[in-house]
């Protein structure tokens, strides 16, 4: 059972990675910058990616499910605070919708996902490991290259987007390009 369940934080791996690369191709691409809103749910998402990679590294810890569990219900929040400030009749919302959901409403589901996951996991999976490090496959090495990208890549846009500061409602620009751009 536990090679099941690794073989499903792998794929649940994969299926936060992908959501956070498709977060920064909005924003290169579309040139939709993020919100602070959506800054705290891409940490929310990089955390849990964190969680699942303890797992595949060190094997199935509810130690590890806990920072899934306390990153999700973090990221939640914030979703679902973002969705209630769009909530109105006649309010376009933040950013082009993606199969008619804005992306806030889908980390709402997905955050609400892993949190079922992850409950489902530690029912399957409650193993105790000896906690010493385990050889990721190629496959989870693949994935976890992937995710330590996208998590690299999401640190330096924020800091490019926000500067060295907080970033504002207002900071919609990357700061540091400012000077070069006659902002």
């Amino acid at each position: 059972m536990a090679c099941t369940v690794r073989r499903l934080d792998t794929l649940t791996l994969l299926a936060v990675t992908i959501a956070l690369w498709f977060a920064i191709a909005v924003e290169v691409f579309l040139h939709q910058l993020p919100c602070p809103l959506c800054l705290l749910q891409r940490v929310a998402f990089t955390m849990v990616g964190i969680g699942l990679l303890l797992n595949l590294r060190f094997g199935v810890c509810p130690m590890h499910y806990g920072v899934v569990i306390l990153s999700s219900l973090a990221g939640l929040a914030v979703a679902a605070r973002q969705v209630l400030l769009h909530i109105l009749p006649g309010n376009p919302g933040f950013g082009s919708p993606f199969l008619g959901l804005h992306l806030y409403t889908w980390a709402a589901i997905a955050f609400f996902a892993l949190l079922a996951y992850s409950g489902t996991a530690l029912m399957l999976a409650f193993a105790r490991q000896n906690g010493t490090p385990r050889r990721f496959s190629f496959p989870e090495k693949c994935v976890a290259t992937a995710f330590f990208a996208i998590a690299l890549i999401n640190l330096i846009s924020t800091v490019l987007e926000c500067g060295p500061g907080p970033c504002t409602s207002h900071s919609f620009g990357y700061h540091w390009f400012r000077p070069w751009l006659g902002e």
